[in-house]
């Protein structure tokens, strides 16, 4: 079907809801508590288009689309309507940008940059929070908030754990976890999925606090290390220091959608610590000694063979390891059926 944006023609699909439509064409509309993964809430009214035949405004992360529908987005009418959503938004609580860890990745401030707001018209009542940073990984700036609750439907029909839910009423209501306990008291699992849909920057990582911008970090793309199911991950480099800032989960990935269990998303600390051995150590009378890549291959591949010549290829057994990449486990596997003879290989992630 075809579906009309400010006059311009854009193909779009059975369920499909406006918003939707224009996001994948790059037709920007301010929107905060919608997200792929947790649908269509009309929450925050920031999405709200023009649709002719429809009376009044429209939100357009709730509105399906038609045949031939004409959409407006960016009418005097619908850009004053949005204005007004966000600068209210923005006035309901502490969203000060440059101390900001969100900054430059806050789907808030996008939108006010895109209304052109600089800065909040209203003096609303405000709730003095403290930081939660009782939990592990996670640290939680409910100052911040913009009650979108993508978060708690993450957290509930995402991953279902069931820990997140809303609390109180009116200007007082809030994220609470379980009985409204602390982060880290609660059944939090820490698998970071409200970090990753959070639009603001009320729940993000709590070790990744000023280790750097956004912009400043590269993002690679790979696989999680940890196991089988085989997760992309965007893993956040700061080049300048050679240091892992932080994973983020893939959305599009078919595998998770987006979604890492608490090693895939914060079990990194390995990568760089100090205490990671760099060189082969070769135990002599006792002790262990530095050596050359090339000695220490060939005197294991040397045990091997004499281990094999007396034993039998089945006297060999072979434990991966689940923080290597899965290309060098599969050589590994490879290296014991092909080059030892044996099948009796494991990892560590199935135990």
């Amino acid at each position: 079907m075809i579906v009309y944006l400010n006059g311009k023609a854009y193909e779009a699909f059975p369920g499909e809801q406006v918003l939707q439509v224009a996001l994948r064409n790059n037709v920007y509309i301010p929107h905060l508590c919608f997200h792929e993964k947790t649908g269509k809430a009309a929450k925050c009214r920031a999405c709200v288009v023009e649709i002719e035949g429809m009376p009044g405004l429209k939100t357009s992360c709730n509105v399906p689309v038609t045949n031939e529908m004409r959409v407006t987005t960016n009418s005097q009418q619908v850009l004053e309507a949005q204005r007004l959503v966000i600068d209210l938004i923005l006035s309901s609580g502490q969203h000060d940008c440059l101390s900001c860890e969100q900054n430059g990745n806050c789907e808030l401030q996008d939108a006010a940059y895109y209304l052109g707001i600089k800065k909040p018209s209203f003096q609303l009542y405000d709730n003095d929070y403290t930081i939660d940073d009782s939990s592990e990984f996670i640290s939680v700036d409910r100052s911040r908030c913009i009650n979108c609750g993508r978060c708690i439907v993450g957290c509930n029909q995402t991953v279902v754990n069931e820990v997140l839910n809303w609390g109180n009423r009116g200007f007082d209501t809030k994220i609470v976890f379980d009985t409204d306990l602390p982060m880290g008291s609660s059944t939090c699992v820490q698998c970071g999925e409200c970090v990753q849909l959070c639009p603001v920057g009320c729940i993000i990582d709590k070790r990744s606090i000023g280790s750097g911008r956004t912009w400043e970090l590269d993002k690679v793309e790979t696989i999680c290390p940890y196991c089988g199911v085989g997760c992309r991950l965007e893993v956040h480099v700061d080049r300048k220091h050679d240091k892992i800032v932080r994973i983020t989960g893939v959305e599009d990935a078919p595998t998770n959608n987006g979604m890492l269990c608490v090693k895939g998303r914060y079990g990194f600390d390995f990568v760089q610590s100090s205490e990671r051995i760099t060189t082969p150590l070769i135990k002599e009378n006792g002790k262990f000694r530095e050596a050359g890549w090339e000695e220490a291959i060939g005197l294991v591949a040397s045990k091997f063979n004499a281990i094999k010549k007396e034993f039998g290829s089945d006297s060999i057994v072979g434990l991966a390891s689940a923080k290597v990449t899965n290309e060098e486990n599969f050589v590994f596997q490879k290296l014991l059926r092909k080059e030892v003879g044996t099948n009796n290989v494991d990892h560590c992630a199935r135990l």
